[in-house]
């Protein structure tokens, strides 16, 4: 039951950037989102990656991988899109 529970929670939030993405990728605006937020997030989600592999644990390494692979994106539009 622990491991359901702290999975849908990492499916939810990681999830949670591909509207984010997909709006942007639409409209080719970022000026309403924060680049600073989206580097501190994003470095936070690096570190959790960098501990999921330091303790061997594949729901951490997989959900943080894949955030981090939305969260790029969206940092690069943001710079593109200016």
């Amino acid at each position: 039951m622990i491991t359901l529970i702290g999975s849908i929670a990492a499916t939810l939030t990681t999830v949670s950037f591909v509207p984010q993405a997909l709006k942007i990728l639409k409209t080719k605006q970022t000026h309403d989102i924060s680049l600073f937020m989206y580097i501190l997030f994003g470095s936070g989600v690096l570190m959790w990656l960098v501990y999921g592999v330091l303790i061997k644990s594949m729901p951490i390494i997989i959900a943080n991988a894949v955030t981090l692979c939305l969260i790029i994106p969206i940092l690069v539009m943001k710079l593109i899109y200016k």
